[in-house]
């Protein structure tokens, strides 16, 4: 690739960024939804139970619950919060991946540092997180409880929304602006955890492929590659706080709002923990990672092609100019 390309791609803007990073997470989660149903209810599945305790499990691994999910409840059951998805995905990584370049550049620019620095990197990626994650909150709650919703089998608490639009109103109404960004710690940890692992290991997992295959930036395979290790080390860093960040978002709240299993996102991670031990913290791992792998190929590679095109079509043109 070309010095001026390269320099180009460094100068996408906060709107086009946006938009990019939007349509890519958006086209990625259409198949990666069903494993986001998966995971979520293995995660709510004998909350707050020892290992030992004898209540009924449904969901026995990854696979077995993707079959009872689509067998007892059709397509529409594993594509379960599809429509809140699409919208937190817009908002949440369109903010996330569209902010990334330009805390990056401010940061390079301020410390006067390499834009390969790896701390440069795992700061870009967690503070674009932690903002994008707090916009999206309120679709993240609906899409959780629309996902862990079930006629047939019930895990965590049920809360029965027709739609995005209805959820949201009716969480207002119940519990106000407050209401709506219940669990917003959590997904706060969650999402800056993961997008501090996320974006820096994808691209220092490229950039070492690049220098090892001599294949070229744009190159197919090494998105791929890039991706699969990049979305191990996410999962591997972000499992216990999504396991928080579900049951926070999910649990039942009283008339007065507050929740009624977990007070905070301290006191989630705590009785967890102490309750279920660290595999509590794990739970849904395998789902989490058969969501996440396709998930961030998918998103990344179309993040990446996606940035070529703006390049081809706009960047290189204003540069010229």
């Amino acid at each position: 690739m070309s010095n001026t390309n390269a320099s180009a791609r460094n100068q996408i803007g906060a709107v086009p960024g946006f938009i990019i990073g939007g349509l890519a997470a958006c086209g990625a989660v259409t198949f990666s939804n069903p494993w986001e149903v998966v995971k979520t209810r293995l995660q709510l599945q004998g909350e707050l139970a020892k290992a030992n305790a004898n209540i009924a499990k449904p969901y026995k691994n990854v696979f077995q619950a993707f079959f009872y999910i689509l067998r007892h409840e059709g397509i529409r059951g594993i594509q379960k919060g599809l429509g809140p998805a699409y919208a937190y995905q817009l908002a949440m990584n369109g903010v996330r991946l569209g902010l990334y370049d330009p805390i990056r550049n401010s940061l390079v620019s301020t410390f006067n540092a390499s834009p390969n620095s790896m701390p440069i990197s795992i700061a870009s990626g967690g503070s674009a997180g932690v903002i994008a994650a707090t916009v999206g909150s309120p679709l993240f709650l609906v899409k959780t409880r629309m996902q862990s919703h079930s006629k047939h089998v019930a895990v965590g608490h049920q809360h029965n929304y027709t739609s995005t639009l209805t959820a949201l109103k009716k969480v207002y109404g119940q519990s106000g602006i407050r209401g709506l960004f219940h669990g917003v710690g959590a997904s706060m940890l969650r999402t800056g955890v993961g997008s501090s692992t996320q974006l820096p290991s994808y691209f220092f997992v490229k950039r070492w492929a690049m220098k090892m295959t001599g294949r070229g930036e744009a190159d197919i395979v090494i998105h791929v590659v890039s991706s699969l290790v990049s979305g191990f080390c996410v999962c591997l860093a972000m499992n216990p706080f999504d396991v928080i960040s579900t049951r926070m978002y999910n649990q039942k709240h009283d008339g007065s709002g507050k929740g009624v299993l977990y007070k905070n996102t301290l006191d989630c991670f705590m009785k967890t923990l102490k309750t279920e031990r660290i595999t509590g913290l794990y739970k849904g791992f395998n789902a989490h990672y058969f969501r996440i792998g396709p998930h961030t190929i998918l998103t990344l590679v179309f993040l990446e092609q996606g940035r070529g095109l703006y390049v081809k079509l706009f960047a290189r043109g204003e540069m010229k100019t």
